[in-house]
């Protein structure tokens, strides 16, 4: 599809040329990599996809047509009433893997309610053969029912259009479609409209796929790929690989991925990346437009969703993500450069991050609750305020970055004594405590289980100036404070049942489970610090602690210096020699990434 300027996108390509043999080549050993890394599902998988699929748009039928004769519809009105599926996100996009969810859109009429999909259609998907664990979280921000069918985990949302009845040929181009319908039905439908607009708007889907596969990969490996913490989500990376695919419409897909990693370092944010202009349409909705809206002047990296209304789907990149996606993308760009030049292989694009082995100091935000089913919804609730925590340790002084990791770790600890609930609410966890089994405290009075989730937070710490003397003191006891006052405020908070503490720790002191196998360098000491102690201290604890004990935690951490980390003149040699710093030297010993002769980036921004 081109438009009638020609081309697609809102500038003219950089390069119309064909790829040469050698990137040919290169796309051919990618593939076969992509492959190697079982990114690609089996013949099999995808048909059982396709059944499931099928039986799922009958459920849907089934649904709408139960509920409209329960609305007092005649039998010929109630089969007339139809229902749709849509998928949207990796599959639909065609980039899925083994084992990846279906994000599947309920499209039905005006007279089916949110209430009935939560009621009648999970009813309906728990009565299917091999249907397992459904679940509806109706209070989600995009009410969600999530369930397995035949192995396949499957999303769905439901969108209620102002239609009497929804033909078997309806497709959601039309921005009409979007009148008259709620905020809820407007979210769900994006989904599935962004996606068809992106395969619209790009040369040829194949090398698209081809390409975003390998780009998903590499960001999930480097530990990037993550909206909710800050980075780039699904729909954020599908936009970006579309645009370099606009701009080099005849490439491969092994070209694509290498102008990718050079036109994303050199890119002029906060330059929006666009697929498409911004389009006004029949809505009172807020479309993105910064020259408008304050909020919208703040996005860092903003990357704009092609279908109405247009949104910045990267509103959450936080200075300190900025820098690390960055660096990323700097560093992709010398690999692949290697890889065409034939002195590396595209197994080291793929490489997994370095994320704990790469900074001195850590911060845990550790959330814990009783129950497995509470845990869900408090981690959820926890994780999605990491950000501001980030955005509050960026105003630190002596604060390089504050970086986020892109998930929880959960464990589940059986305790017998008071004691050991919080210890294990701390992070202080024993050996005996971590091998201790539920069939252990069967029957035990007193004893009790304990659900926790913990976030990591690196901390680049600026090297101590030159010829200073004395210990180094960084206070971040604000940012954590205002960051437990934040989760504290859900609505669904009970200080009796949820735990919340945020303690700094050395590199030293991570527990084994972040690392994989043999990952792990041996060290020097392998003891745990004791509580209180050394590097485990808390500067904030969960409201179920005894005063007495917050208290004298505050003054330990005081005495060393802060009421949250301090720093001796030996702790910061080493953040100077290298191995932590800007964001390493290692990156800044790699060249500046540059296109090939006659081809300008600026191009792409309309900035030439």
């Amino acid at each position: 599809m081109t438009t009638e300027k020609g081309f697609l996108g809102v500038t003219p390509p950089i390069s119309t040329a064909e790829s040469t043999e050698r990137e040919k080549e290169v796309t051919a050993t990618l593939m076969e990599e992509l492959r190697r890394q079982n990114t690609f599902e089996s013949v099999e998988e995808a048909r059982l996809r396709e059944t499931v699929l099928g039986r799922v748009a009958a459920a849907v039928k089934k649904f709408v047509y139960e509920v409209s004769l329960s609305r007092g519809l005649s039998e010929a009105a109630a089969n007339a009433a139809g229902g749709k599926i849509f998928t949207f996100g990796s599959y639909r996009l065609g980039v899925h893997g083994p084992g990846s969810d279906i994000d599947t859109l309920c499209v039905v009429p005006k007279h089916v309610s949110r209430e009935d999909f939560f009621e009648t259609f999970e009813k309906i998907l728990s009565e299917l053969e091999d249907a397992t664990e459904v679940s509806g979280v109706p209070e989600a921000y995009v009410p969600i029912i999530k369930t397995k069918i035949s192995g396949i985990p499957l999303d769905f949302l439901m969108a209620r259009l102002a239609l009497s009845s929804i033909p078997d040929d309806l497709s959601l181009k039309d921005d009409n479609l979007l009148r008259n319908l709620d905020e809820r039905c407007v979210r769900s439908l994006g989904g599935s409209r962004v996606n068809d607009e992106i395969l619209r708007l790009v040369p040829h889907v194949e090398v698209y796929r081809d390409s975003l596969r390998c780009i998903k990969l590499w960001a999930q490996r480097r530990a990037i790929y993550s909206n909710v913490n800050g980075f780039l989500g699904g729909v954020a990376w599908a936009i970006l690989v579309a645009r370099i695919c606009q701009l080099y419409p005849n490439a491969t897909a092994g070209a694509i991925v290498s102008r990718f990693f050079i036109i994303m370092y050199q890119w002029s944010w906060p330059q929006p990346v666009l697929l498409k202009q911004i389009e006004e349409g029949p809505l009172q909705v807020r479309v993105w437009n910064p020259k408008l809206y304050p909020a919208d002047r703040s996005h860092r990296m903003p990357i704009i969703t092609p279908a109405y209304p247009a949104m910045c789907s990267t509103h959450n990149v936080t200075a300190s993500t900025q820098m690390i996606v960055t660096e990323e993308f700097k560093k992709g760009a010398d690999i692949v450069d290697k890889v065409i030049v034939g002195t590396a292989s595209w197994s080291e694009l793929f490489q997994k991050h370095d994320f704990f082995h790469k900074y001195r100091y850590y911060l845990q935000v550790i959330a814990s609750t009783a129950t497995a089913e509470l845990q869900i919804k408090w981690a959820g609730t926890v994780e999605s305020r990491i950000r501001q925590l980030v955005m509050k340790l960026e105003y630190v002084d002596s604060l390089i970055l504050a970086h986020p990791f892109i998930k929880g770790f959960d464990q589940v600890l059986h305790c017998i004594t008071e004691e050991e609930v919080r210890q294990v609410a701390q992070g202080q966890i024993s050996d005996v405590v971590a091998k201790r089994t539920q069939a252990d405290i069967e029957g035990l009075e007193g004893a009790s289980t304990v659900h926790s989730t913990t976030f990591y937070i690196g901390l680049l710490i600026e090297p101590k100036p030159f010829g200073a003397v004395g210990p180094r003191r960084l206070d971040i006891s604000y940012p954590t404070t205002e960051f437990t006052k934040l989760v504290k405020m859900w609505e669904k908070y009970d200080e009796d049942t949820m735990g919340i503490v945020v303690r700094n720790i050395k590199s030293s002191a991570l527990p084994d489970y972040v690392f994989d196998e043999g990952e792990r360098q041996p060290k020097q000491v392998l003891k745990r610090p004791k509580t209180g102690k050394g590097s485990g201290k808390s500067s904030n604890t969960s409201p179920d602690m005894p005063n007495k004990k917050r208290r004298s935690e505050t003054t330990q951490d005081s005495e060393n210096g802060i009421p949250g980390l301090s720093f001796s003149s030996a702790t910061l040699h080493g953040e100077t020699n290298g191995l932590y710093a800007p964001i390493n030297r290692a990156i800044n010993e790699i060249k500046t990434p540059q296109l090939p002769l006659g081809e300008n980036a600026a191009v792409a921004t309309g900035a030439q």
